[in-house]
């Protein structure tokens, strides 16, 4: 893994930063100076002034700007002084204070989920999909696995499935929207699995959610798509239910998918597509595909890439097969070498970021209401750039005066530009 380390402030900062620069090494990983290279960016920040303060926030979200999909740990005085501050700020992922500085580095490692092949069926986990805040709150529901995913060390590493109660989560859910939460996101390790041991079921659950609590917005964890029966697409009618699914994939090729022992053909995962485009225009479907598995020909590439084209996914998250001990998977023979494992990654993404930018363009004038974040770029002195959600879970900005705070609330907001990996929109009166 490539590793980007930056620092504001003393002397001593920089020193620590060589150390966790030299245990990173020492655990296989490389330091790069180019943050367009880095999976992970570590920042040791300063808050001796006001101004280092400023300073620290703005190199934060310098560099989600300038790579967004690397992991961000931020560490040092600004962090420790302001903790909830800086966990809040968009694109950070882990807040190591100064008192743990010492186990950065093991909890950098233990603690992120990166991109490379998933221990489990459903990952990446939803940390990965969905952009914590102050505005939203994940409630896990269940926990293990039934399946057998060919490639997956799921049932060893979580066991057998284990629901909560339907009226604990509820109780939860009140309690958050009370605190000031204003969208919940169902999570688990088979989320679709929920109530296998209660009597309950996925459906049921997201019933009593939207019958018994008033939280403004819920949405939903990776689903397996096999698991979606008619009685879940009817869910949808109900607005407070965000028109997103994360359904993996993992192929686009039926073969492979066999191998993979997966329960949903390529068929079956075009259907529930067209259906739920078919109910709610510009439904954001995204999704997980593994390049390279055992014995992935180049006639199975094809077809998956073209299968993955048709989907015209939102967004995908990509991941490069590699063998994991105590798995099917791991003992399949013909293994894809490394070389053709790169270049078909490279493939797609190259797919996956013109399929986002298509998806991006289709919303273009349209108008939704965007649950707004605490993040505020500073344009001038009278305007700052804030940054929210639609339902669909596109990312938003709009310019507003400096003396207007949206933090935390919903407004509409028409879609008008696409800029880099996000839109920007302008706020109207209903």
């Amino acid at each position: 893994m490539q590793i980007h380390l930056k620092t504001l402030g003393c002397r001593l900062n920089e020193a620590e930063l060589e150390t966790w620069a030299q245990a990173f090494q020492a655990q296989g990983h490389s330091i790069t100076q180019k943050i367009s290279m880095a999976q992970l960016v570590v920042i040791n920040s300063c808050a001796v002034t006001q101004d280092a303060a400023r300073k620290s926030r703005q190199l934060i979200r310098r560099i989600h700007r300038e790579n967004p999909q690397a992991k961000l740990v931020v560490s040092g005085c600004y962090a420790t002084l302001n903790q909830q501050e800086a966990q809040a700020l968009l694109g950070v992922d882990l807040v190591v204070t100064n008192k743990d500085k010492a186990q950065l580095v093991d909890r950098a490692l233990q603690e992120l989920t990166f991109d490379s092949m998933p221990e489990m069926a459903t990952e990446p986990s939803e940390i990965a999909l969905f952009t914590r805040g102050r505005q939203r709150a994940f409630v896990k529901v269940q926990d293990g696995c039934r399946y057998r995913c060919t490639f997956c060390i799921v049932t060893v590493a979580r066991g057998e499935e284990v629901s909560r109660a339907l009226d604990e989560i509820i109780t939860e859910i009140n309690t958050l929207h009370a605190q000031g939460i204003n969208e919940v996101i169902l999570t688990g390790v088979h989320l679709g699995g929920y109530g296998s041991d209660n009597g309950e079921n996925i459906v049921s659950l997201i019933r009593a959610i939207l019958d018994q609590t008033q939280i403004a917005r819920l949405r939903l964890g990776s689903l397996e798509p096999w698991e979606l029966t008619d009685d879940f697409f009817e869910l949808f009618k109900n607005s407070r239910l965000m028109p997103h699914l994360h359904l993996p994939l993992q192929s686009g090729s039926d073969s492979v998918l066999r191998r993979m022992a997966r329960r949903c053909k390529t068929e079956e995962y075009a259907l529930i597509v067209a259906r739920l485009r078919a109910q709610i225009p510009h439904f954001n479907i995204t999704t997980d595909i593994i390049v390279g598995f055992p014995d992935e020909t180049q006639e199975e590439w094809q077809a998956s890439l073209a299968f993955i084209e048709a989907c015209t996914f939102g967004h995908i998250h990509i991941f490069t097969y590699s063998p994991r001990e105590g798995t099917k998977a791991a003992t399949l023979p013909n293994p894809v070498p490394h070389d053709i494992k790169k270049q078909r990654s490279e493939e797609l993404h190259a797919l996956a970021k013109t399929m986002k930018h298509d998806f991006y363009t289709q919303n273009i004038d349209e108008k939704f209401d965007v649950l707004w974040e605490g993040q505020r770029d500073i344009l001038d002195d009278h305007h700052v750039r804030v940054f929210g959600y639609t339902p669909n879970y596109l990312r938003v900005a709009c310019d507003i005066p400096t003396e207007q705070i949206l933090e935390n609330k919903i407004t509409p907001c028409q879609l008008k530009t696409i800029a880099s990996d996000y839109m920007l929109g302008g706020i109207y009166s209903v």
